[in-house]
């Protein structure tokens, strides 16, 4: 009897080093805080993961730039230090230059437009251009459009931006239209932004409404204007050799996962943009919501127009025309 008992100890042992040992834990991080856009996208992709795995894979995730800023997330990953990150795409284009043209200023009309693109044939080719980099691209989410803050005077009109010296992201499409503004272009990673903004040290950053409210941006900006300027896609990569080792079936678990995450992400960003004025304004910030837009593409012209021979004019068209 005792000895039935012990063994009916020691393969439960056994069951629990077996399970304990098939579970595999990955990391994924994001620059800005949990209660934000982002923070919802992975939140959601890392529960979904692990329901859809049956708890084998566990997703840890970190925030607010732990494991470093986008650029150096994508870098981790592409590297293998790290499986997954989800990011803004704009350190993107420095790893895969395909998706530059998602960064024309103006390209899209609105985030239906937007998300019809990346959703449809023009953005799921996109996602197909990462495999050669050393990515799985699994799905593309939202930052949302990009407005313009500062601290030191109201923008009505494109020749107020002249002088202003700005953090931009690391992305060479966004400093050539924001040098075609006559805006002093400071790249900068996200986690240094709100001490350089508080430091004098940039007077201003350009971010959709989701990203200045999580970042609290209206502490130490008080001029916000509703330019709209960009659209700013969001991207879940994962490193490449380390989807290929999933099965089939986790593979899948992975790209449906992050279809879940994208669909919170766009959600929120839904609801801040509803709320995002009323609530910054509430907190003490100027905000200018009449844009002329039509003067701040004109602004663009000669930047727009090498961009077409860039990026090809039929295709910036054929984006366009997206309905």
């Amino acid at each position: 009897m005792k000895f039935s008992k012990l063994a009916f100890a020691l393969t439960l042992a056994a069951g629990f080093v077996a399970s304990a040992a098939a579970q595999t834990t990955m990391r994924i991080s994001i620059s800005v805080a949990q209660n934000s856009h982002q923070g919802v996208a992975i939140d959601t992709f890392a529960r979904e993961v692990e329901k859809r795995t049956a708890g084998r894979y566990k997703i840890q995730t970190f925030y607010s730039g732990s494991l470093g800023g986008e650029r150096e997330s994508i870098e981790a990953v592409q590297l293998g230090t790290q499986e997954l990150a989800f990011s803004s795409t704009g350190p993107v284009p420095n790893f895969v230059p395909e998706t530059k043209i998602l960064d024309v200023p103006f390209l899209f009309r609105d985030k239906a437009h937007a998300r019809a693109v990346l959703d449809g044939p023009i953005g799921q080719d996109l996602l197909t251009k990462f495999d050669s980099k050393g990515f799985k691209a699994l799905a593309w989410a939202e930052n949302g459009f990009r407005h313009m803050t500062n601290s030191k005077r109201d923008v009505k009109a494109p020749e107020d931006l002249k002088g202003l010296k700005m953090r931009t992201m690391e992305n060479p499409v966004h400093i050539a239209a924001y040098k075609g503004f006559g805006i002093v272009t400071t790249p900068m990673a996200f986690p240094e932004v709100f001490t350089a903004l508080q430091q004098g040290t940039v007077d201003g950053q350009e971010n959709p409404l989701s990203v200045i409210i999580s970042a609290k941006f209206d502490q130490v900006q008080k001029h916000l204007t509703l330019t709209g300027h960009v659209y700013s896609p969001c991207i879940f990569v994962m490193n490449k050799a380390a989807f290929d080792k999933l099965s089939a079936a986790d593979k899948q678990a992975f790209l449906d996962a992050a279809k879940e995450g994208a669909k919170a992400n766009r959600a929120r960003v839904d609801e801040d943009d509803a709320k995002g004025v009323a609530d910054l304004r509430s907190k003490g910030m100027t905000v200018i919501d009449n844009v002329d837009k039509a003067k701040f593409v004109a602004a663009l012209a000669p930047v727009n127009a090498e961009f077409e021979k860039q990026f090809g004019k039929a295709n910036i068209d054929k984006i366009r025309a997206v309905k």
